[in-house]
């Protein structure tokens, strides 16, 4: 199987399905990790169109969905927070298709797409109890730095030069 990563309308019907799918993984994990039981569904879908993925759209951004055998199976995101600096979104691989190298395909092309967007510097939250994420980005290169946004839900945040 051959792995492609490429651009993708982010309200294209793939990107949507694996929004949910992304978005209902992180949101479970969050509530049986602090209140042991999983999203409810009403919340879910409040959330996901809350957050429909619109910065993620050219000029600012850019939408990546990776393919595993002409199969969608995970996303990647960057947006120009300033005009030297992107934040990577949405980064996420179904669980059957982790640890196949398809993560940082992933992470690579985001950080292509940042550099074609004029940016020299990525940055990204995330939080504590996602250590595989955590693990990944220092793998790739990334360093722990101070915060720069007050997201109610990030606990770590990363920073890398693109240069």
């Amino acid at each position: 199987m051959i792995w492609t990563v490429a651009p993708e309308p982010y309200d294209s019907p793939v990107a949507a399905a694996l929004w949910r799918a992304y978005y209902t993984e992180v949101s479970d994990r969050w509530y049986l990790l602090h209140e042991g039981r999983r999203t409810d569904p009403d919340e879910l879908e409040r959330e996901i169109a809350a957050q429909p993925g619109t910065e993620l759209a050219p000029r600012r951004g850019r939408l990546l969905v990776a393919r595993y055998g002409g199969e969608p199976v995970g996303t990647a995101g960057v947006r120009l927070l300033d005009g030297t600096t992107a934040e990577l979104k949405r980064v996420f691989l179904r669980e059957s298709m982790r640890g196949k190298g398809g993560a940082a395909l992933l992470v690579g092309a985001a950080e292509d797409a940042a550099r074609a967007l004029g940016a020299g510097r990525i940055v990204l939250d995330t939080r504590g109890d996602l250590v595989e994420a955590r693990a990944l980005y220092a793998r790739l290169g990334y360093a722990e730095t101070e915060p720069y946004n007050d997201d109610p839900y990030a606990e770590h945040w990363f920073t890398k030069h693109l240069t």
